[in-house]
């Protein structure tokens, strides 16, 4: 009876213990952080025919680039590789400073050569320039031959070439990989251009408006009839005192 009793007794234990509202609740277990790299940022795409569109005035520079392709050659660069480009871009008012036979007398390799000239396959922002300037010569896009010489004198930066020694006028578009500065002038390389290309023309002056100097002043012509009336007049008086003259002697002699 006493074992019943005691297999009774353990059988309720055992309900009571596997009951929900009895059993411990576990421990919730926390997991470390995520120790996986973040995705890397997309590449960052600039569009440099749309840039050096809206961003002028590059109309000249960004034709040339077109009509040789090379803007695709400067895309690829600025997109697909990790070097970068920057790109110094001339003025319009810089290629109608010279003539125009300087730029239509290149072959077309020439020409590609020229705005390939205009570039370093590299990006490099403006505080870089001063550090970059102890490198002198500097290769370009175009090759070794076609070497560009830089200055930084107090933050006033100077790109040299053989016949021509622009500023940087001001920074375009500075965001890695794609670095555009403004130049004042076309780089001319000695491997294109044999001696300094001429100027071209300065433009005839503009006539100038307005009456000449020469030009009779209003109320001019009045007074120039005034004057002619009072010298009519003085001759009348003149003559009219001579007569009166002649009268009064003839007079005297009858007498």
């Amino acid at each position: 009876m006493e074992f019943k009793a005691a297999i009774l007794t353990t059988a309720v234990l055992a309900v009571l213990l596997c009951s929900p509202a009895l059993a411990q609740k576990s421990p919730s277990v926390s997991l470390p952080p995520s120790t996986s790299p973040a995705p890397a940022p997309a590449p960052h795409y600039v569009d440099l025919a749309a840039l050096l569109k809206v961003a002028g005035p590059f109309h000249t520079f960004l034709s040339y680039l077109q009509k040789t392709n090379v803007i695709e050659t400067f895309q690829s660069q600025a997109n697909n590789t990790d070097e970068g480009i920057t790109i110094f871009v001339p003025k319009d008012s810089a290629f109608s400073a010279l003539k125009k036979s300087t730029f239509s007398n290149l072959t077309g390799d020439q020409l590609k050569q020229l705005l390939l000239y205009h570039a370093f396959p590299y990006y490099y922002p403006l505080a870089t320039f001063r550090n970059l300037s102890a490198l002198n010569p500097v290769n370009t896009f175009a090759g070794s031959p076609y070497t560009l010489n830089l200055t930084d004198d107090m933050g006033s930066i100077s790109v040299q070439s053989m016949w021509s020694k622009p500023k940087i006028s001001s920074s375009v578009y500075a965001t890695e990989p794609v670095a555009i500065y403004s130049i004042d002038k076309v780089l001319l390389p000695m491997q294109l251009f044999s001696k300094d290309p001429p100027l071209a023309p300065a433009p005839a002056p503009a006539p100038q408006s307005g009456a000449s100097d020469l030009a009779p002043s209003p109320g001019g012509g009045k007074a120039g009839g005034n004057g002619k009336a009072d010298s009519t007049s003085e001759a009348y008086r003149v003559g009219v005192s001579g007569l009166l003259a002649t009268v009064a002697g003839g007079l005297m002699l009858m007498w």
